[in-house]
């Protein structure tokens, strides 16, 4: 198994899974293939998550005749946490590390949530990507001061729960509610993704429209989470802002879709991309030039008046 060598020197295996033919176009996951069962899957499932939802989305690529390269990255930062150094540029940095351990060239990228964003940072620095999905996450009008309010206020809640004891077992989680989601996190594992959307302050993801590859976005109908007053009292706007800039992005040549009745979780089970990333991914044609020049990013000091912060 090949192992990316991230932007700290740390390794972080690759599974390849080859298409049916040699030169079956690539697809870069960056999420576990593993299939889980017993607690850890029975969590999850109760929250409304598919536990297996990496090994779906990668089986039904393979099945459609695509070659796959998967890397458990969320997993690696919750074991090996960067709390200063996981800026938007060594995210970028990192993926292309993967595509690298697997000496492929050109690839499409599919991420969802702040996956989704991180593959918008990684379009903007290389031109190596045949395609960009981006699931759960505007790539216009994105919601960065919510979300660096947010991992300030899990942070906090890290930090002040160093110390305590493991929680309680309780009532089941309602799917949705973030407000009952226990702080397990460590202060390392907060801190890096404060680092993050800390690193994002000021980017003008108007950028988004100057992508010169097939790009994808599509959220739930849903997907709009207001959190609480231990989150920071604030509003995630992500169905909202895709539905606000729709015409913008399709002027532009992104492929826009809403999924009727679905929420931010319910939104990314495997059955529910499938059925639009596969046709786009057939559809799409390869644009751009192979190459491996890291673009810098264009960082305004303010952002576009009117424009969602």
């Amino acid at each position: 198994m090949p192992a990316a060598r991230l932007h700290d020197g740390a390794a972080l295996d690759v599974t390849v899974l080859d298409g049916p033919h040699a030169d079956a176009p690539t697809v870069l996951l960056p999420v576990s293939t593993r299939l889980v069962d017993g607690p850890q899957a029975e969590a999850a499932r109760a929250w409304g998550a598919d536990p297996n939802l990496g090994h779906a989305l990668a089986s039904g690529l393979v099945e459609a005749g695509y070659r796959v390269l998967a890397a458990d990255y969320e997993g690696h930062l919750a074991e090996h946490p960067k709390p200063t150094t996981l800026t938007a540029d060594a995210v970028a940095a990192d993926l292309v590390a993967v595509a690298d351990a697997a000496g492929t060239e050109r690839f499409a990228y599919y991420g969802y949530s702040w996956l989704a964003l991180a593959g918008l940072q990684l379009a903007l620095r290389t031109d190596r990507l045949t395609g960009l999905a981006m699931g759960g996450y505007p790539p216009l009008g994105g919601p960065y001061e919510a979300m660096l309010t947010v991992t300030r206020a899990a942070h906090d809640l890290a930090v002040a729960h160093r110390d305590a004891p493991p929680p309680a077992t309780g009532a089941a989680p309602e799917p949705g509610d973030w407000d009952s989601v226990e702080m397990t996190a460590s202060p390392e594992q907060t801190r890096q993704y404060v680092t993050l959307y800390e690193s994002l302050r000021g980017f003008d993801d108007r950028a988004s429209l100057g992508l010169d590859v097939p790009r994808l976005a599509f959220v739930g109908e849903d997907d709009d989470i207001t959190y609480g007053p231990g989150w920071g009292d604030v509003e995630v706007v992500i169905a909202g802002a895709v539905r606000s800039h729709r015409g913008e992005l399709e002027t532009h040549g992104w492929r826009v879709e809403t999924m009727p009745g679905r929420d931010h979780l319910s939104a990314m089970r495997a059955e529910a991309v499938l059925p639009l990333l596969v046709p786009w991914l057939d559809s799409r044609p390869v644009l751009g030039r192979a190459g491996v020049v890291m673009r810098p990013l264009p960082r305004p000091a303010v952002c576009p008046p009117g424009r969602p912060s």
